[in-house]
């Protein structure tokens, strides 16, 4: 099973993106781009998000990209054939954590209690997606689990931002963390992609100074 976290290029950082249209997606990623971060989750949640991950895929290849908010087997194989270079689900079951293995692509399937940490453990899953993360305990749940779970790793996301990452990416079990703070609404609204991609700057630095 291929690692997704040894996957991602640059600082650990997940800007998560919600496209309305192929042209908003190629905007958010090119704006991601000129930050120097290098790793964006399309969620599908929009008509357009299938046909945006391959527009961004085939504009910006050195960009990793993959697509999350998938649910069920036939998601997981339409996010592969739009080039998703991997897989993030928000909750996970034994027939899309079966789905997702059989894909044969790298995946951080979602857990939110040691029950769900549990199941994808005895399908030889070690990497994981904490989600939603503030909600169900934060960083102090995590930490937690690292003393039961102590091989597998996660990527939080869910109500982190630029005040509190620093207290998931200090946990030895976390590896990267995911969300949208550094993508704000009001500058999808406005079109202004220089603010995303200051806003992207600002969090690349945050994990610099948690790294330093």
């Amino acid at each position: 099973m291929q690692s997704t976290f040894s996957l991602l290029q640059g600082a650990p950082l997940l800007p998560i993106i919600q496209p309305n249209s192929v042209e908003e997606g190629l905007h958010l990623a090119e704006a991601i781009a000129n930050s120097g971060l290098r790793n964006i989750e399309v969620v599908k949640r929009s008509d357009a998000a299938f046909e945006a991950l391959s527009a961004i895929r085939q504009r910006f290849p050195e960009l990793l990209v993959g697509m999350g908010t998938l649910l069920n087997r036939n998601h997981v194989f339409e996010a592969l054939d739009a080039g998703a270079q991997f897989l993030i689900t928000p909750t996970l079951s034994e027939i899309l954590l079966d789905a997702l293995i059989a894909s044969g692509a790298p995946f951080l399937p979602g857990v939110a209690s040691p029950s769900d940490v549990l199941m994808a453990h005895q399908k030889g899953v070690r990497e994981m997606k904490f989600f939603p993360a503030h909600l169900s305990g934060g960083a102090p749940f995590l930490k937690a689990l690292g003393s039961v779970f102590s091989d597998v790793s996660f990527c939080p996301t869910g109500g982190i931002n630029g005040e509190n990452a620093h207290e998931y990416l200090a946990l030895s079990n976390v590896k990267a963390v995911g969300g949208t703070w550094m993508i704000p609404a009001s500058a999808i609204k406005a079109k202004d992609w220089s603010s995303i991609t200051q806003a992207c700057q600002r969090s690349l630095t945050l994990f610099q100074e948690v790294a330093a």
